[in-house]
C-alpha cells in the first residue's frame, strides 16, 4: 500500500508575515509600520525608532546627532532583546524562517542579526578566473566573497530588472494560487 504524499506547503506571503507583525510587535517600539524583506530563508525587520532631542548647545550637530541617534539604536536593542527573541521564537514556528532585526533612527541603521547562508554552485573555468582575478586585485579575500560581491554588482546596476522580475514573479504565483 503507497502512504499519501503530503501535499506541499502553501508559501507564506509577505502580506501575512507583515500583518502578522503588525499585530504582534509593540505598538511603542517603531515611529511607524517596519520594512520587512523576505526571502525562503529569512525575514528581516528594520524599525524606525524615535530620534532623541537635539541638543541646541551642541557644537558640531552633525557628529552629536550621529552620535545619539547610534546609542539610541544600542540602547533599542538592549532594552527589547528578550522580546524581540520571544517574537522571533514565535515566528519562525509560524513561517519557518529565521527572523533577524534591525533598527534606523535619523540616518544611522545597524542590522542586529542576519544571516549568511552558504550556498552551492557549479562554475566552469571562466567564471572561476573571474572570481580569482577579483581575489588577486585584493577587491575579495576569497572566491566565496568575490560572489558575493558579484551578486551585490549586479542587484546594484540590475536593480530595475530585478524589480521587473520580482514583479512578474508575483503575479505568477497569483495566477497559480487562484487556479488552485
Amino acid at each position: 500500500m503507497m502512504t499519501p504524499r503530503k501535499p506541499e506547503p502553501q508559501p507564506i506571503s509577505d502580506e501575512e508575515i507583515s500583518g502578522w507583525f503588525a499585530g504582534r510587535l509593540p505598538d511603542d517600539w517603531f515611529t511607524g509600520p517596519p520594512e520587512i524583506e523576505t526571502d525562503r530563508d529569512e525575514a528581516l525587520l528594520i524599525g524606525t525608532i524615535p530620534r532623541p532631542e537635539a541638543d541646541p548647545e551642541a557644537q558640531d550637530q552633525a557628529t552629536w546627532s550621529a552620535a545619539a541617534d547610534s546609542a539610541r539604536i544600542d540602547r533599542f536593542r538592549e532594552e527589547t532583546r528578550a522580546k524581540r527573541m520571544a517574537i522571533a521564537d514565535e515566528a519562525e514556528s509560524r513561517f519557518g524562517r529565521t527572523v533577524s532585526w534591525g533598527a534606523r533612527c535619523g540616518d544611522e541603521e545597524t542590522v542586529f542579526t542576519h544571516l549568511s547562508i552558504p550556498m552551492m554552485t557549479r562554475l566552469r573555468l571562466d567564471e572561476r578566473k573571474v572570481l580569482d582575478t577579483l581575489v588577486d586585485a585584493s577587491v575579495a579575500r576569497s572566491r566565496s566573497e568575490a560572489l558575493a560581491w558579484c551578486v551585490k554588482l549586479v542587484a546594484e546596476h540590475e536593480s530595475e530588472w530585478i524589480g521587473e522580475l520580482r514583479d512578474a514573479l508575483q503575479h505568477v504565483e497569483k495566477v497559480r494560487s487562484e487556479r488552485g
